[in-house]
């Protein structure tokens, strides 16, 4: 893609997509890799999409959706949860890089929402029992099932409250969403198949 292309929120996710089908099936293309596209991008930068994901070392968003230099904007955080730095960057990406796609990616058997699940936030040391505290609205709200099935259910339920927290919270996100159509979506990456699951709606 070029760096003055302009694609909507539609065509980015579907541009998501297909580099994700490529990767399950192993047909990764690996695109805008080579010293031309590091020379184009040097000066200036227009991703098409702004990623909230999880820092597990097996969900890399552009590995995952075969993309490269230039094309994602991505911020991550454990059990991709929003403080004010992650949420100062993405609205750095909405706002000023204009991105057509804000996309939330959680993902299977992610520790953080495993750890809330199971209540273990109060004995861990630093920060980190904070961070579980921002997942506990998607634990509380998937109550029930087996312990795994209310994993399954808190990653999904998570993504979707986060990304949902991202319009409600800021007006820079509001205001890109409402007036020029910036899409919004969560999702989950299986980390089995390499599949993620979009879930819209």
């Amino acid at each position: 893609m070029m760096m003055d292309e302009q694609i909507s929120g539609d065509q980015a996710l579907e541009r998501l997509r297909r580099g994700n089908e490529r990767f399950v099936g192993g047909q990764a293309l690996h695109p805008q890799q080579s010293r031309e596209r590091r020379e184009e991008v040097a000066h200036g930068q227009q991703p098409f999409a702004v990623i909230l994901a999880c820092s597990d070392s097996r969900v890399a968003p552009e590995i995952v959706f075969d993309q490269g230099l230039g094309d994602l904007f991505v911020i991550r955080t454990a059990g991709n949860v929003v403080d004010d730095i992650a949420l100062g960057s993405i609205e750095y990406a909405v706002h000023l890089l204009q991105v057509p796609l804000l996309l939330v990616l959680g993902h299977q058997r992610c520790g953080a929402v495993t750890a809330a699940v199971e209540g273990g936030g109060a004995d861990l040391p630093g920060q980190i029992g904070t961070l579980l505290r921002l997942v506990e609205p998607a634990v509380r709200a998937t109550s029930g099932g087996t312990p795994d099935e209310h994993i399954a259910n808190a990653v999904a339920a998570n993504a979707r409250l986060v990304a949902q927290g991202l319009v409600a919270r800021s007006a820079l996100i509001r205001q890109a969403h409402e007036e020029r159509g910036l899409k919004v979506v969560a999702a989950v990456y299986s980390l089995d198949t390499g599949e993620v699951r979009f879930l819209e709606g």
